[in-house]
């Protein structure tokens, strides 16, 4: 854990309370933890080895969070996902991932969060059909291995009044999930190796578990207006934080 440098006793606590807090986050809105988590975590872990860790704790916090909520998983849309999916995260690995236009595919992304959340009423909704989530697999497994965070690319595809909250917190966990499973193997692929950095992908995960299992319990109690309410004020600070990501480069 060398490349991390000397992480004091006071920085770890406050990134396994990032951690936890944006696990409920996500839990509570729909959004926008992953990559408020991603953000706090480059704080103190270089952005080469980032992408890898925080990978491999969002897997297990998502599972913890499809574990409370799986009768509700819509697999209409999950299956076509899982596919498009496997195939970016494939491509991207193999090798055709040039990072000189990273930056376009962020761009897209906060293009189409934006949109989500300040469109007029009566533009309507992106409500697609389930066989078209095989296309946002496709950019999912792709974006997750060059930008990490996924979650603001689905977030944009779930708000639709016609689908349950408990419908979007488990269909796009599962969908969350099988992205950052696919990392796991595409990262050993490339050289990187978790077992240097279990201890501390460790306990993050079960900083951001707890946060989940709280965010579960206070979800019964949001109704579906404020449940897209707080699904696009996340969306608005995950949309935030990749413009500064942008004009940061």
């Amino acid at each position: 854990m060398a490349e991390l440098g000397d992480i004091s006793s006071l920085a770890l606590a406050l990134l396994l309370l990032a951690c936890a807090v944006s696990a409920f986050i996500s839990a509570v809105a729909g959004g926008a933890g992953g990559v408020l988590m991603f953000a706090a975590l480059n704080t103190a872990i270089p952005l080469r080895i980032l992408i890898p860790i925080h990978g491999a704790v969002q897997l297990i916090n998502n599972l913890a969070r499809v574990y409370y909520v799986r009768r509700y998983i819509r697999w209409d849309l999950c299956l076509p996902f899982f596919v498009g999916c496997s195939l970016g995260s494939a491509v991207i690995t193999m090798g055709m991932a040039n990072l000189a236009w990273q930056q376009l595919p962020l761009l897209l992304l906060a293009l189409l969060v934006f949109y989500t959340v300040f469109k007029p009423a009566r533009l309507p909704e992106i409500r697609l059909a389930p066989r078209h989530y095989f296309w946002v697999g496709t950019a999912s497994g792709s974006l997750g291995i060059l930008a990490g965070a996924v979650d603001p690319l689905l977030a944009a595809f779930f708000v639709r009044r016609d689908l349950h909250p408990r419908e979007v917190v488990a269909s796009k966990s599962a969908m969350q999930a099988w992205c950052h499973a696919l990392k796991i193997p595409a990262f050993i692929y490339i050289g990187f190796t978790f077992s240097d950095y279990w201890l501390l992908i460790l306990l993050l995960t079960v900083a951001a578990v707890v946060g989940t299992r709280v965010g579960i319990a206070l979800l019964d109690r949001l109704n579906s207006g404020l449940f897209f309410k707080l699904m696009r004020a996340a969306l608005l600070v995950a949309g935030l934080r990749i413009v500064y990501q942008l004009v940061t480069v």
